[in-house]
């Protein structure tokens, strides 16, 4: 039979209790651990709709993007060609 597992009280130093960040490389995984289980992870739902949300606004900034490249392209064109004669 195992026994019950006992709060781990703060690692010391010199008689200076450490904080539970500054227990090593194992404390650090266990901090992160307990840090990820706290998280309110969304629902596969809200996801899905986030994503397609940023999906739209990506596509709808490129198109915008695009149409500015191609109207300063067909400014620099003319400018150049009014020079060039």
């Amino acid at each position: 039979m195992s026994t019950p597992m006992k709060p781990t009280p703060p690692a010391v130093s010199s008689g200076v209790a450490l904080p539970h960040s500054q227990r090593g490389f194992k404390g650090y995984f266990k901090d992160v651990q307990r840090e990820i289980k706290k998280i309110d992870w969304p629902s596969k739902e809200d996801t899905t709709r986030l994503t397609g949300i940023v999906l739209v606004v990506v596509l709808m900034l490129m198109g915008i993007l695009l149409a500015f490249g191609f109207i300063v392209e067909q400014a620099i064109d003319r400018v150049i060609g009014k020079v060039g004669v």
